[in-house]
């Protein structure tokens, strides 16, 4: 999983899938087991453990990974697979002032990165990983690097928040270079850049925008650094912002990323500039968000910067 770049996410579901698919066998070995075996397993998921079709989907996706690059066996047709149902859900969307609330009881870094998600249209560990290098505060745009499907892509950074943002690198300049004198101020670099760039690791350039409070070890080097603030406790934070907003929405970070396409469409930008911004590789993933709007142009103004 590694060798072809897999992110640490992807890997741990898939061992985890992986596992569970031994255990339900009695801990056979899978080499001794084919498509019958996964037909069970999976037609297990949908009907006993009454899974969507996602998890299912990626159940499979884990075991066939396994079977065809770790075994290499290669499984033919999955007859008689019970698939989950795929239901047609709306995301969930807030309103714009229902945004505003929820960012006017948020708090610090958890305001500015909060900002930075609904501004940009920013998947939840999109905007956690933003570099400094990341944002350029003159053409008003964020570089996102390795999102979903390992693709990078150019959105909007609002212009709202660039004097609070720029204040806030100010204050994790200054924490980097106190690092930097106690013998630390490293950020984790990806893949092999740490040792085809040694020094790139201590640059403010390579620095996260919203660093952990306290510092990361590095379990292979032993190095200390400073690692991207935690999701759970963004995640956490925007929990707490969303109850005190009087919400009665289950709204998570990434409704944010709905709220910013949709607030665009809304507000009659063309729907292919949309799905630019957002990174869809199909338009018809763009069009769940609304109706396609027949007007032109990528003048675009964040949707941050109308509240």
């Amino acid at each position: 999983m590694r060798s072809r770049h897999l992110s640490r996410s992807t890997e741990r579901s898939y061992v985890g899938w992986i596992r569970r698919y031994i255990l339900f066998h009695g801990k056979r070995h899978p080499a001794e087991m084919a498509e019958a075996e996964i037909n069970a397993f999976l037609t297990h998921l949908a009907v006993e453990g009454r899974v969507s079709a996602s998890t299912q989907t990626q159940a499979l996706c884990a075991l066939l990974f396994l079977y065809r690059h770790v075994l290499g066996i290669q499984i033919g047709e999955l007859e008689g697979l019970v698939r989950a149902r795929r239901p047609r859900r709306l995301p969930l969307v807030l309103t714009q002032e229902e945004v505003k609330r929820v960012l006017g009881c948020l708090r610090g870094v958890h305001h500015l990165a909060a900002t930075v998600l609904y501004g940009g249209g920013l998947r939840l560990l999109e905007g956690l990983r933003v570099r400094v290098k990341d944002l350029d505060f003159a053409t008003g745009q964020v570089t996102v690097r390795e999102g979903k499907g390992n693709k990078d892509r150019i959105t909007v950074l609002p212009e709202s928040i660039q004097p609070a943002l720029q204040e806030h690198l100010r204050r994790v300049k200054a924490i980097h270079e106190r690092d930097l004198r106690d013998g630390w101020g490293e950020a984790p670099l990806p893949h092999a850049l740490a040792r085809k760039y040694p020094g790139a690791a201590r640059e403010w350039g390579w620095q996260y925008v919203f660093p952990a409070s306290t510092r990361w070890r590095n379990s292979e080097t032993g190095r200390e650094g400073r690692h991207h603030l935690h999701e759970r406790a963004f995640q956490r934070a925007f929990r707490e912002g969303v109850r005190r907003a009087g919400i009665t929405k289950p709204a998570t970070p990434h409704c944010l990323r709905h709220s910013f396409a949709t607030h665009l469409l809304a507000n009659g930008y063309d729907i292919r500039t949309v799905q630019e911004l957002l990174g869809h590789r199909h338009l018809k993933t763009t069009m769940i968000y609304t109706h396609v709007l027949n007007r032109g142009g990528r003048g675009v103004r964040s949707p941050a910067d109308l509240l």
